[in-house]
């Protein structure tokens, strides 16, 4: 495949990501509409951009490279996805009536509105969003180093201009859209990857006795029990406490719109878990002597696809970057928007300005989400200590202050800071770290108990759930004082179910 062709073809696809943003952000007049796509997203485009998200940079290229150097096991990274999307339709679908704006917003609401919680859980929800989107930014300048051969560096800084372009230009009702574009590419594309690498080893009945010569030869390793579990957990819990996922919570038209959506996500994730894993599997029997197992995706496309097939399969596979990271940007903007501008300057933008503001912060979010991402280019190890130190405490957070009225501020400070403390522990022990696999099931185990004995210890939160749900809001609107916004509480808002 000629590298010039491919980077007209991304050119092209990028004009037609802007296009569509333009399009689609000439009504836009609000903080709401920039962030949130007015509240009224449907359905299907909840489920679009779901699905995008979902089979992202972690699926095209993690997944894939996983499963070349540990067969079946790379299906571990579907069913944590899928376990992950289906526990959050069930758990927090009904959030979405109580009109957050952001996942700090949603925890400081279990504790009494605490700002001390809601400040610290938005330091980390907005680090988590660099951190995945410096993620998605690897994934993609690895497919694009890998087709045209331009340096990693320079790759990596392209990526970052194609998103930040038109995310900028349409906020989260481009996302949305644009997402639901490339769920179709994405799933066409996987599908048509599945079907040619499986024909070209013989078929399904040849799959069992490659991985089995594959195994003899010492070329696919078995990862064991533990490591496994922690996988699958570590994509569970990335899932449950990933900001951009709570953001089609937010955005959504109403809570069955959530719920019905991201259970049919689920249950497509899970039916999908096994083609990367099928595609590792059969670059391995192809190409056993790959350098960098990443490219496991790409280098059975080249050899199996004519050349504008190959071109249309990467251009999917990159599109799953793309996709991921615009989700993800807007999630750190919200939070920087909405969370740390006001923390810092006590007040919202005004209405003028906000959607300027947050274009702004698109800007800044991406040149820290590229900085993150020039520091690495190993991708599962990446996202697996990012996911344990940064989201496993935020998880415990909001499992417990979802079901558990007696859980505290001072509780959930505790869970934050000890799941970051275990988890960096863990990455710093080798031996412990190749015991567990990854840290994140110790650091959610420190992160409950930390929470639950230090929630027992201190005195139960004063501020009723219906008072502090009314303080948020009036925060985020600067229209009442704090005495208001507690009686109001307390004369309205439905409880949650």
């Amino acid at each position: 495949m000629n590298g010039s062709h491919f980077l007209i073809g991304f050119g092209i696809y990028l004009l037609l990501m802007i296009t569509i943003s333009y399009l689609v952000s000439r009504r836009q007049q609000s903080n709401d509409d920039f962030l949130l796509a007015g509240r009224n997203v449907s359905a299907r485009l909840t489920f679009g951009s779901t699905v995008a998200t979902m089979i992202g940079t972690g699926t095209s290229m993690g997944a894939v490279g996983f499963a070349y150097n540990h067969g079946w096991h790379g299906m571990l990274y579907g069913i944590g996805g899928a376990v992950g999307i289906l526990l959050t339709a069930w758990l927090f679908a009904p959030l979405r009536q109580m009109r957050f704006m952001t996942m700090s917003e949603e925890l400081s609401y279990y504790v009494g509105a605490n700002q001390w919680v809601k400040q610290g859980s938005a330091i980390l929800i907005f680090l988590a969003s660099l951190g995945w989107l410096g993620a998605h930014i690897i994934g993609g300048a690895l497919y694009l180093s890998w087709a045209t051969g331009i340096e990693l560096f320079y790759a990596k800084l392209m990526i970052g201009f194609a998103y930040t372009l038109y995310v900028m230009i349409g906020g989260y009702r481009a996302v949305i859209w644009t997402d639901s574009l490339m769920a179709v590419i994405l799933f066409s594309g996987f599908l048509l990857m599945s079907y040619v690498a499986v024909h070209a080893i013989g078929g399904l009945d040849q799959i069992s006795p490659a991985l089995a010569a594959a195994k003899n030869s010492g070329l696919i390793s078995d990862i064991g029990l533990v490591p496994a579990l922690s996988l699958a957990s570590v994509i569970a819990v990335g899932v449950l406490a990933t900001p951009s996922f709570r953001q089609r919570i937010y955005a959504a038209r109403n809570v069955s719109t959530v719920r019905r959506s991201f259970i049919f996500s689920g249950v497509l994730y899970l039916a999908f878990a096994a083609l990367p894993a099928l595609i590792g599997i059969t670059a391995r029997v192809l190409s056993p002597e790959l350098d960098n197992h990443q490219f496991a995706f790409t280098t059975v496309a080249v050899m199996l696809l004519p050349g504008l097939l190959t071109m249309l399969v990467l251009l999917a596979g990159l599109s799953a970057t793309l996709s991921s990271a615009s989700s993800d940007a807007i999630a750190a903007v919200s939070v920087l928007i909405r969370d740390l501008y006001q923390g810092i300057t006590g007040s919202m933008p005004t209405a003028d300005k906000a959607i300027l503001y947050s274009r702004l912060a698109v800007l800044l979010v991406s040149a820290l989400a590229l900085s993150l991402a020039l520091l690495s280019d190993d991708l599962i190890r990446y996202i697996t200590g990012m996911i344990a130190t940064l989201m496993s405490g935020l998880f415990v957070c909001a499992l417990l202050g979802r079901f558990w009225l007696r859980f505290t501020w001072q509780g959930a400070l505790a869970a934050l800071l000890g799941a970051m403390v275990t988890s960096l522990v863990v990455l710093n022990h080798p031996d412990w770290l190749a015991y567990w696999g990854n840290p994140c099931l110790p650091a959610v185990m420190v992160a409950l108990l930390a929470a639950v004995s230090i929630s027992l210890l201190t005195p139960p939160c004063a501020i009723s759930r219906k008072q502090a749900l009314a303080l948020i809001s009036a925060q985020r609107e600067n229209t009442t004082s704090v005495a208001t916004a507690r009686s109001a509480g307390n004369a309205s808002q439905a409880d949650l179910t």
